[in-house]
């Protein structure tokens, strides 16, 4: 602030800064092992999650299309000017909530994933398991990013950052099947890249089956375990595993 040429010069910037300094002044220390008071930058992060979990519950229950700010707000429980605060359009809170939820899959998944390299098809078959609705939080990110495809099929913009084009997950399962394939546990003459391309498409297409109810979990991994059996037939699982399922037998 510039300097007046005559009495004292300014201590704060206004009457709310003024106060602000005042109500701090005001509030006793906190006693010794106390819990450190939150950042202004982690209540932000905090209300940024809390409005793209709210997100995450439209768009599980009734799509993208039902997600406007006001709704996004009800759900949240927070005020219309909090959300507008945080993002500044509904496009870039549905970007920045789609963003979140493939940091919380990646950050579960390696939780659950406990298989390494030395291991290459029972680390495709935990992978596999990440596209299938297992349990409660795979079958509600398997809706959520259900109803963003659907929307991608009409936004450009939001196509560009739901379908990424190097395809990473496609690329990882390639990369599996490679490391059996320099074990020579493979059958010879595959292509990798189809392979992961087929089975990537299969076990999301298979798991959304499973939330439609037209297929059984056990009658999905079947398949899976089926076309794993044909990739690495040096490793094949326990006698039946890849069994088709006959005419006779019921489909749940």
């Amino acid at each position: 602030m510039a300097r007046p040429s005559r009495g004292r010069p300014p201590v704060y910037c206004s009457r709310s800064c003024q106060a602000r300094a005042y109500r701090r002044r005001r509030q006793p220390l906190p006693e010794p092992g106390t819990p450190p008071v939150s950042r202004p930058t982690e209540v932000r992060a905090r209300q940024r999650r809390r409005i793209a979990e709210a997100v995450w519950r439209i768009a599980a229950g009734q799509g993208l299309d039902a997600a406007s700010m006001r709704g996004i707000a009800a759900e949240a429980r927070v005020s219309l000017r909090v959300v507008q605060y945080h993002f500044d359009s509904k496009q870039a809170l549905l970007v920045d909530a789609l963003r979140l939820l493939h940091e919380e899959n990646e950050r579960l998944a390696q939780g659950r994933i406990r298989y390494d390299m030395t291991e290459p098809r029972a680390l495709l078959r935990a992978v596999l398991d990440e596209f299938l609705p297992l349990d409660e939080q795979r079958a509600f990110a398997l809706r959520v990013f259900t109803a963003y495809y659907a929307r991608s099929l009409t936004d450009p913009e939001l196509a560009t950052v739901f379908l990424a084009a190097e395809q990473p997950l496609e690329r990882l399962v390639a990369d599996i099947i490679g490391v059996g394939e320099a074990a020579g546990l493979t059958t010879p003459g595959i292509d990798r890249t189809y392979e992961a391309d087929l089975l990537v498409s299969g076990a999301v297409g298979l798991g959304l089956d499973v939330l439609h109810e037209r297929r059984s979990l056990a009658d999905v991994r079947t398949v899976l375990d089926y076309h794993l059996a044909r990739i690495f037939p040096a490793e094949a699982a326990s006698p039946g595993s890849g069994r088709r399922r006959s005419a006779a037998e019921p489909r749940h």
